[in-house]
């Protein structure tokens, strides 16, 4: 499924126009891209929690060089499933 088809999808379901519903859809996925990039999680009860993982300092090998290269530590953005979204997924039957 594709941002367009949620949108679609939202319009649908609501009879808001789609023109609002992308609006609407593009303003979330930039707080959350904004959030997420000044250091604030985002929790949203009954689906999930977008929080910043932090990596720690490590070194690596580039094969191709035969060289270790050191990567700083750093964020990556992570999201993790609330325990209701675990078990709609789990129990639903389109999956079995």
């Amino acid at each position: 499924m594709t941002k367009q088809d949620v949108i679609n999808e939202i319009a649908e379901k609501t009879g808001i126009d789609k023109a609002d519903v992308q609006v609407s859809v593009e303003a979330f996925f930039s707080v959350v891209k904004n959030s997420m990039a000044s250091g604030e999680n985002i929790y949203v009860r009954g689906f999930g929690s977008f929080v910043n993982k932090k990596r720690a300092k490590k070194i690596a090998r580039n094969i191709s060089k035969n060289t270790a290269i050191i990567i700083d530590e750093h964020f990556v953005p992570s999201f993790k499933p609330s325990k209701i979204f675990i078990e709609k997924i789990k129990n639903s039957k389109n999956l079995k």
